[in-house]
This record gives structure tokens, C-alpha cells and sequence, in this order.
């Protein structure tokens, strides 16, 4: 091996050999954190947030909503030197602006939800939390750093040996025309369904008080032209113990599997459906989610990968100035000319028989 190969690192090992302290100061960008804002991916950004102080030094800024004690995004723009600054931005809809607003920063996109129809340059990596969303942007941004890194299942969604006194739990947020119009009302006559329309301060107890928890949001995302980026409650509820009915859509096909640790709902029939989820209702079976498909989204998992993914940025930020942007981007017009070429090449081998 030569000296210069023996030099490269890969990422677990410049763990080893780096200091951590060296490490660029992550800003996490968010429009806000108070109510107006208030959503799953809010939540799952401000968990990354809490998960990446144990890595790095970071802070919240807002850039919509000016906050009491919080950074705002105007303001740390007037430091003279940011070279020492990550970026990470996360809200889709507001991504293309922060983009331009940030070009001259080091940015990283953190994604949740992937079809949204912007594009990002090669410059800045991008943090999946799924899979699906990493399978998106691989084949969307093919020249950028991609990393996955799931969200996190809090322990506190754990099985408590509750008395499971609801039959069928749904949240109506984000349920299909069909779950809440047919199937909803279908089941209502034959055993206890609880639907859930407000904000609940202890969701792992509810889930632990159910049976059978039902999710149903393709049409959802569907209509909002973007995907279910990950899909916490049907994992949040299999890790309390109870059987879930859902649709297999994007971030959700990473972890559930029908026949195998969930059911599939929207069977063909809501004749069908009703049979099936009563089946369960009647005949509870201990449902244990294994532990090696919990362990994933756990602290401890998501915190080491953070770890080399974030130092694995910090490696790349030290010498970007001094890399060409050598590689083609898949442009419309780089793909018009690669499929013209192609054309070409199998017109000229037809010819040549």
C-alpha cells in the first residue's frame, strides 16, 4: 500500500483519528418553533437538533418568526466569517429560498418529504430520513453527498402491559376519504373505534390502550404533490405493541411489511378490510416488534451514524474550495445530448451489419 493510499480515511476511522471539537457549529434552520408551526417535521428536526448537541455545537435559528432567546437567521448573517458554519435547512417549501439566500455558506439539506420540484447543486450534501427519500434524491441530485439517517422512535413508545380497551385507534390528520367515510363508519358497529382529531400529550399511552391502529395517507401526499417522508406513528404504535392496518407508501415502505409485521389496509374491499381488522380485534395476539428493526431509529443508532456522516461533511466543507466542480450535472439539456448520442451509436452499429 502506498503512503498516499494509506492516508485516506474512511469514515469510522476519522472518528477515531479526528477531534470532534473541530467540528463546524451546526445552525438549524426553521421558520419557527411556536405553534403556528407545529408538525411532525418540525418535531423530528428539533429531535435531530437534541441529538446532534451530543456531536457538535449547535443552535436553533428561525427565519420567519423572530423568537425570544432563539438565534434569528438575519442576525447571523452579519458575522463577518461563517466558514465555520454548517447551514441545515429542512422545510421543503422554503428550501429554494434559503438556498439562494445561503449560497455563499456551507448548507446541508436535511430531507424529510422528497417530489418537491426544486433542484440543489452538487455543493451541498443531503441528509435522508428514509431510504425512499435517499432512492429520490440519488437519482435527482446523482452528483451530490448523500447520507441517510432515520428519525428517531423516543423509548417512550415502548410496550406498557396497559389493558388494551380501545378495539381500532385512527388519527384523522392526514386519514384517506375512504378510511374516514367508509371503512371508519363500517367498523363503528361492530367494536370500539376511537378517532383522534386533536393534539394528544401522551400518544405512546393511546397507542398502548389500542389494539389495532389504522393509517391511510397515499391519497394524502397524493394531493399534496410531495411524499410521506418517513411516517412516525404507524412505527411509534408497532413499538407500543399494537397491530397496525397501512398504506405502504414512500418512507413508509423502509420499515413495515405486510404479512410480516403489519397489514396492508385498503385490500381491494372495505367488506374485506372489516374482516381482516376485526379478526385481530377478536383474537388479539402479543405483538412484539423485533428489537433489531426498533434499534435502527433508537438513540444510540442514529447518534454513531450522525457522528460519521457529520464528520464525513466537516471533511468535505475543509477542502471544497480547492476541488473542481468537474462533474456533469444531468441537465435537461446533458440528458437531450446523452440520449442524441446514444440514438446516434446504435444507428451507426444498425449500419455497420
Amino acid at each position: 500500500m502506498s503512503s498516499q493510499t494509506s492516508l485516506i480515511l474512511t469514515p469510522r476511522e476519522a472518528i477515531v483519528c479526528g477531534d470532534r471539537r473541530n467540528m463546524r457549529t451546526l445552525y438549524f434552520l426553521v421558520p419557527g418553533t411556536g405553534a403556528k408551526f407545529a408538525c411532525g417535521g418540525l418535531w423530528a428536526e428539533l429531535k435531530t437538533f437534541n441529538l446532534a448537541k451530543q456531536v457538535c455545537n449547535c443552535e436553533v435559528v428561525t427565519y420567519r418568526q423572530r423568537e425570544k432567546d432563539t438565534l434569528f437567521l438575519d442576525q447571523v448573517l452579519q458575522q463577518k466569517d461563517l466558514s465555520d458554519a454548517i447551514f441545515v435547512i429542512s422545510w421543503g417549501f422554503d428550501i429554494t429560498k434559503l438556498v439562494a439566500k445561503l449560497k455563499q455558506h456551507n448548507v446541508v439539506y436535511h430531507a424529510h418529504s422528497a417530489g418537491y420540484k426544486f433542484s440543489l447543486p452538487a455543493s451541498m450534501p443531503i441528509i435522508t430520513v428514509s431510504r425512499n427519500t435517499m432512492g429520490y434524491w440519488g437519482q435527482k441530485s446523482p452528483n451530490s453527498l448523500i447520507y441517510y439517517l432515520p428519525n428517531q422512535i423516543s423509548e417512550e413508545f415502548s410496550k406498557f402491559c396497559l389493558q388494551r380497551d380501545i378495539d381500532v385507534l385512527v388519527q384523522k390528520r392526514k386519514s384517506s376519504s375512504y378510511l374516514m367515510n367508509q371503512l371508519i363508519p363500517a367498523l363503528q358497529k361492530q367494536c370500539n373505534v376511537v378517532v383522534v382529531d386533536a393534539y394528544v400529550e401522551d400518544l405512546a399511552k393511546l397507542f398502548n390502550r389500542a389494539k389495532v391502529y389504522l393509517y391511510d395517507s397515499a391519497e394524502y401526499w397524493a394531493l399534496q404533490g410531495v411524499s410521506e417522508g418517513f411516517g412516525l406513528q404507524p412505527l411509534e404504535a408497532m413499538a407500543c405493541g399494537c397491530q397496525v392496518f397501512s398504506s405502504i407508501n414512500n418512507g413508509l415502505s423502509d420499515y413495515l411489511d405486510p404479512g410480516f409485521n403489519c397489514y396492508k389496509i385498503a385490500g381491494y374491499s372495505k367488506e374485506y378490510d372489516v374482516r381482516r381488522i376485526l379478526q385481530v380485534v377478536e383474537r388479539p395476539l402479543e405483538f412484539n416488534l423485533p428489537e433489531y428493526i426498533l434499534n435502527e431509529y433508537r438513540v444510540k443508532n442514529i447518534t454513531q451514524r450522525l457522528q460519521i456522516i457529520l464528520q464525513d461533511i466537516n471533511n468535505f466543507f475543509d477542502g471544497k474550495k480547492s476541488y473542481s466542480a468537474d462533474i456533469k450535472n444531468l441537465t435537461p439539456i446533458q440528458r437531450t445530448k446523452l440520449l442524441a448520442q446514444s440514438t446516434l451509436n446504435k444507428l451507426k452499429k444498425k449500419l455497420s451489419k
